[in-house]
């Protein structure tokens, strides 16, 4: 037998282009496309910062893929706030001035991390554009990190109470829009 799940009733569409994410809140039954352009007004929004080479979906191009995306993991429930992670395991620092000035251009994943699977095979799923194989994440980030501009390395950079109350608020699953 099996389980027929439906999708979660919350949806994210990040606009490369205003650096931006977007929460909506979708009424249960909604039964209109979740990727259509006229959504309801959104819940939330939060400035967020995007690769700084633009969008692009080829493996070491170090863009922000574009496309449709689900949340496949949510990692880091229960960290300390400014948490580091490496290869998506916490290693023990907590985020500090002093531990930046020890590691100068180190990319910082702090707090929580939102891995992103694609869902458009041959252009962000499988191949040398798959999003989750280029660990793509929606991450905390430094307090030195500018938002609102693009400046990471291909993931999605948000404040770290941000990432805190989007991680609380969406369920593994949850469909991700990603726009140029």
């Amino acid at each position: 037998m099996s389980i027929k799940r439906s999708a979660p009733s919350q949806h994210l569409r990040i606009s490369i282009t205003s650096q931006t994410l977007e929460l909506f809140e979708l009424e249960p039954g909604w039964s209109r496309d979740r990727w259509a352009d006229d959504l309801p007004k959104p819940a939330l929004r939060y400035e967020v910062s995007t690769a700084k080479n633009g969008p692009g979906n080829e493996l070491g191009s170090y863009c922000t893929p574009v496309g449709r995306h689900v949340i496949r993991a949510k990692i880091g429930r229960g960290a300390a706030f400014g948490t580091v992670f490496t290869r998506r395991r916490p290693t023990g620092e907590i985020w500090s001035k002093e531990l930046a000035e020890g590691g100068p251009g180190r990319d910082w994943i702090l707090t929580r991390i939102l891995w992103l699977c694609g869902l458009e095979p041959g252009r962000n799923r499988f191949g040398s554009v798959d999003t989750m194989k280029r660990y793509i994440y929606l991450h905390g980030s430094p307090p030195t990190a500018q938002m609102g501009i693009p400046g990471s390395i291909g993931c999605i950079r948000m404040r770290n109470q941000d990432i805190v109350d989007l991680f609380d608020r969406v369920p593994a699953g949850t469909t991700v829009d990603i726009r140029a």
